[in-house]
């Protein structure tokens, strides 16, 4: 940006994190706070900062993120409009997600996946209890710090827990999700509950153990058609370390049937807590994945999708549909 486009409203831009198909993420600086305190702004890209859809989808996000307060969630603070480009205010936290992290391998972040997960399932707990489905969960949409605290984040595409009469009536008007993590009730387009949510959790568990998704296709509909019909994987298979008592947590996780699956988040924390994940404690590896951060490089970079990765799109070219 040039000079005089550093600035949106009170926030001066200091450094681009990432790049997404239709926002940037900039860590700014509050010029009008005494300690110049520091945030992270979702900035809708210039190309899309007149769309319909993408302007409902951030109030959107930020509707639901307001009423959202747990150390386990990132904290949505303001939604504003400056120069032409709708952005939101939002904590400042670790960079790095799952997705990013995993690229160097499971081993990355094995020695504190105990915390980890718990802290996951913590968040997506929490959204649970305040009547939210998240619909999204994926390793991408969850930040990772180097002590291993973790926090939920892009609530684009939740919505509020069905009951009564709006549950029997309910039907989407489109498909929504990332393709390697959506559940089988989630791809025909029928009615989530917390149960959806569970099954993505578990096929996000499956990778940071496994180090790849637990269903990957040479097409985006053979990928979705193993959610439905394959065989769920153990992780057994990719990492040996793995103990069988997490293996069969994930695999129940990820059953076809919402009703084969637990109940709910705190059902699973509470199994969790009692499970190990490893045979042997892996060691805490030499080089640490957070060195290698180091900011923004390229937007192609930061854009770039794993092989098998398949992600939905709408006509607003997100990684939805």
């Amino acid at each position: 940006m040039s000079k005089s486009r550093d600035f949106l409203g009170p926030y001066r831009l200091a450094r681009l994190i990432r790049v997404g198909s239709t926002a940037e993420v900039w860590e700014a600086i509050d010029e009008t706070s005494s300690d110049n305190k520091r945030y992270a702004l979702k900035v809708l890209r210039a190309s899309c900062a007149s769309d319909k859809n993408e302007l409902a989808l951030l109030k959107h996000e930020f509707n639901v993120g307001k009423s959202l307060a747990s150390p386990r969630i990132i904290k949505v603070l303001e939604h504003q409009t400056d120069k032409g480009r709708p952005f939101l205010v939002l904590e400042l936290f670790s960079e790095l997600n799952m997705k990013q992290a995993l690229r160097k391998g499971p081993d990355s972040l094995a020695f504190m996946l105990d915390k980890i997960i718990e802290q996951a399932a913590e968040g997506l707990y929490y959204m649970h209890t305040k009547n939210w489905i998240h619909r999204d969960i994926k390793p991408d949409n969850y930040l990772v710090a180097r002590d291993g605290e973790t926090k939920l984040i892009d609530f684009t595409i939740a919505e509020p827990k069905r009951t009564g009469i709006s549950k029997l009536f309910y039907k989407a008007k489109t498909v929504q999700g990332t393709r390697s993590y959506m559940s089988p009730e989630q791809i025909r387009g029928k009615l989530c509950d917390e149960r959806s949510d569970i099954y993505s959790f578990g096929c996000v568990l499956f990778e940071l153990v496994a180090g790849k998704p637990p269903f990957t296709g040479q097409t985006p509909n053979d990928l979705l058609s193993k959610h439905l019909t394959a065989s769920i994987p153990s992780p057994v298979v990719y990492n040996d370390n793995v103990t069988t008592e997490f293996a069969n947590l994930t695999k129940r996780m990820m059953a076809k049937k919402p009703d084969d699956r637990p109940d709910s988040v705190w059902e699973f924390l509470k199994e969790f807590r009692a499970t190990q994940v490893w045979k042997k404690r892996p060691r805490v590896p030499e080089e640490s994945v957070f060195d290698d951060m180091g900011g923004m490089k390229s937007a192609e970079d930061m854009i770039k999708r794993p092989d098998g990765n398949y992600d939905i799109e709408d006509k607003s070219k997100k990684e939805k549909s």
